[in-house]
């Protein structure tokens, strides 16, 4: 029944944006950006601004949260008295002294064949550290240390803010260009019928909008991915510097022995931060993660 949770998280969590982000355009006094003149376009910037970086942020406040509940993270006690769960907490907390976090993380557990992790959290003070069982039970410890090191320098580098702050801007400008864009055509396509200047064919400007939304959104996809690649490379020298160079390597090493076991469900929001994804032929543009061969030969060519 993992699909009926998946389902009702993403609806709660669009019902809670749309009521909060409806709120703050109030008391922002934004106001409709079509007006019977035409477009205003001062409104328009607010409007997409607030619902661009709004959902964004939401969803990194609620990104623990969602997490827990859609992958079934069990949250291990600091004070557990399972050796091997003691040893995972305190191998999490010793990379987040080294990588000098303000707070240690929450670590977590999931059931799952897949050999993965992932970090999320708002802040770096709020971050959650989780991994599959199919991790533990497949890697070496010197291998999880390293996977582990990689995900604490995520946190550390502040990457889930990072990457929401950039899925906010593209979200901005996709949503204004398309809008933008639509009413121009559609205000073409009607022609100098309103004497004003301001007439629209709304049919047609709706049906535009949604068109090129999808398009500028695939664009916008590919801007975003590329960034998401980059600090993958930066997680990679974090985790190398953490956990040590040749655990990190063995670690890129055990996965590539380990693909496929990645699951090709997990959530999309989950799936930006774990340690790897798939990826083949024009599919690459818009993978958040990097070749295993790439990331295994840039640390290695580090090393020489």
């Amino acid at each position: 029944m993992a699909w009926v949770k998946r389902i009702t998280l993403f609806l709660a969590v669009n019902f809670l944006v749309v009521i909060t982000i409806s709120v703050v355009l109030n008391l922002l006094g934004v106001k409709p950006y079509l007006t019977a003149y035409g477009i205003d376009y001062s409104s328009l910037m607010a409007f997409c601004l607030v619902w661009g970086m709004g959902g964004a942020f939401i969803s990194l406040g609620l990104s623990r949260i969602m997490a827990k509940f859609a992958m079934g993270v069990k949250v291990i006690p600091p004070e557990t008295q399972d050796p091997a769960l003691q040893d995972l907490v305190q191998m999490v907390h010793q990379l987040a002294r080294g990588a000098g976090l303000p707070a240690m993380p929450e670590v977590g557990i999931y059931e799952s064949p897949e050999v993965n992790a992932f970090a999320t959290g708002p802040t770096k003070s709020r971050a959650l550290v989780a991994v599959s069982t199919g991790l533990l039970q497949r890697m070496q410890r010197a291998e999880v240390e390293g996977v582990l090191g990689h995900e604490i320098a995520h946190v550390g580098n502040g990457d889930m803010v990072t990457m929401t702050l950039i899925q906010g801007v593209v979200n901005a400008f996709v949503m204004f260009l398309a809008r933008a864009i639509a009413f121009a055509l559609a205000q073409a396509m009607r022609g100098d019928r309103d004497d004003r200047g301001g007439g629209v064919s709304y049919g047609a400007y709706y049906m535009i909008q949604f068109v090129l939304e999808i398009m500028f959104m695939i664009l916008g996809s590919i801007v975003v991915a590329s960034f998401s690649r980059w600090r993958e490379f930066r997680a990679d020298a974090g985790g190398a510097r953490l956990a040590g160079r040749e655990n990190m390597i063995s670690a890129l090493k055990a996965l590539q022995r380990t693909f496929d076991r990645i699951d090709p469900q997990a959530q999309p929001s989950v799936q930006a931060l774990k340690i790897s994804s798939r990826s083949g032929g024009i599919m690459k543009l818009f993978s958040t993660h990097p070749a295993l061969e790439e990331r295994i030969a840039r640390l290695q060519s580090r090393s020489a």
